[in-house]
């Protein structure tokens, strides 16, 4: 040993005091944004089959858990619409009606909880009759006639009380058509919370029967990224940044931190990263099963993406995070 020459770096991890101490990434409560599915009904508290403990709520159940949302402290939501397969149409005129069921439900969220920050999916594929986010013709996805349909749908979202609105149907020119909505209807300060990175991802699975919005035909590759591209995902945000985003959704998470840094390192604006149904599933039956320890697994996920440069993260796991967090 004489002589030898090295770094003694265990000496900032000798006990929890000087760990914490010198911890560079920290997960907040203020950080989470919660989803909540808004079904058209009464009385309904359905649990998602392939999402424990996630749940589709009638209006008349969502005060209760806005009250549990609010008592654990978290400070914004993002809505989701599941409507009655009756009710869907091929322009998905649910998602701009003005008794829509995000309308309804944020209406409701800015009535008794006003300091709850809504945030709005603005999409089309909850409310159509083929599942896409977009205008269907002859098979194919039809971008510009789409553009105006979301233009709409933000508008109406900012009607009700929408904090900020969020599309994530990837249609190119999106935000632009929505920034211009919205700045016409006199919404200049509402945000933007695009999904400008979004994937065609395989995590995404457990949602589709949350939102009930599996494509009748074909998939959605045409419009999502493909999942081997980083380069893309660049040129996306830039678009987006150029177009008006306030923030910038990089979606799915966990499989994708490399393009949450890239993200980050190249856009000076907030970064959300979603925690997608499919990587709740998969914990939540590992959990199940007693192969993991739930908990360790969700604090050192979500630490993750912090640590890979998200600013926010939308997770189905928010309530056990800020239950953990609260101690």
């Amino acid at each position: 040993m004489d002589n030898l020459q090295f770094n003694r770096h265990r000496r900032l991890r000798q006990n929890s005091t000087i760990r914490d101490m010198v911890r560079e990434t920290h997960l907040q409560i203020e950080d989470l944004i919660y989803p909540i599915f808004i079904a058209d009904g009464e009385q309904i508290k359905r649990e998602v089959p392939s999402m424990p403990g996630v749940f589709q709520l009638s209006m008349d159940n969502l005060r209760a858990e806005m009250e549990e949302v609010t008592a654990l402290g978290i400070k914004s939501v993002i809505l989701f619409g599941v409507p009655h397969e009756h009710d869907k149409d091929e322009h998905g005129s649910g998602a701009f009606s003005h008794n829509g069921l995000v309308q309804q439900a944020t209406r409701a969220v800015k009535k008794d909880f006003p300091d709850v920050v809504v945030v709005a999916d603005t999409c089309l594929c909850e409310y159509t009759s083929h599942g896409h986010c977009g205008i269907v013709e002859g098979g194919k996805i039809l971008n510009d006639p789409t553009l105006d349909l979301l233009a709409k749908t933000a508008v109406s979202q900012v009607e009700a009380g929408a904090d900020i609105i969020a599309p994530s149907n990837m249609m190119d020119g999106f935000v632009a058509a929505i920034r211009k909505g919205l700045d016409e209807a006199g919404y200049e300060d509402i945000p933007i919370m695009s999904y400008g990175v979004k994937y065609s991802s395989a995590f995404y699975g457990p949602f589709r029967d949350a939102a009930n919005s599996t494509p009748q035909f074909g998939d959605r590759k045409t419009y999502q990224m493909d999942s081997a591209n980083r380069l893309e995902a660049l040129r996306e945000a830039e678009s987006d940044v150029l177009e008006g985003a306030d923030f910038m959704i990089v979606k799915p998470a966990l499989a994708y931190m490399d393009i949450i840094r890239d993200v980050k390192n190249n856009f000076n604006l907030p970064v959300v990263a979603y925690n997608v149904s499919g990587e709740y599933a998969m914990v939540k039956a590992a959990a199940q099963n007693g192969w993991i320890d739930e908990q360790k697994i969700v604090m050192e996920m979500h630490t993750g993406f912090k640590r890979a440069g998200a600013d926010l993260i939308i997770t189905y796991f928010a309530k056990d995070i800020a239950s953990w967090l609260k101690g």
